[in-house]
């Protein structure tokens, strides 16, 4: 029992994620730190008042609904997808768009019907495979190969 435990907690995506927790809990107090000393204070100049949300609050009867913390809450996370989209995820998509090979486009997987015996035959195929009779190859199946076509 102990075993199984051992392995899986010496699995290497179990210990990539606790290093991505502990990386993203960071980066969430660099963030909500940021958006307390910058943001909300750009805010309140812009708007004219103090600027700190996190004290904003109405009461309704006896219940206060301090709303300035989901306030502060959704300015942190704006700020943390806008700097995860533009810092990590943009650029990895453009290294992996440099970065990826083109797929080889499989010359037998585009299928045409033998002329004689109507049995699904590959299209650069020049012989069928049930019937045994000469076919001509497609050109665009042949193109794909690196064989030139015949005129």
């Amino acid at each position: 029992m102990l075993n199984g435990f051992k392995d899986f907690i010496l699995r290497g995506n179990v210990i990539s994620m606790a290093i991505g927790l502990a990386v993203g809990t960071a980066f969430t107090a660099v963030v909500t730190g940021f958006s307390k000393a910058f943001i909300t204070p750009l805010i309140g100049l812009a708007t004219g008042s103090v600027g700190d949300f996190s004290e904003a609050k109405f009461t309704l009867g006896k219940t206060v609904f301090p709303y300035g913390l989901a306030i502060s809450a959704a300015i942190a996370f704006v700020i943390t997808a806008a700097v995860l989209y533009f810092l990590i995820v943009a650029p990895l998509a453009k290294v992996q768009d440099r970065f990826a090979k083109a797929e080889a486009a499989d010359p037998k997987s585009e299928k045409r019907d033998c002329p004689r015996c109507f049995t699904e035959i590959p299209a650069i195929a020049s012989r069928c495979a049930h019937c045994t009779s000469e076919v001509e190859p497609i050109a665009t199946g042949l193109e794909k190969i690196g064989v030139p076509a015949a005129r």
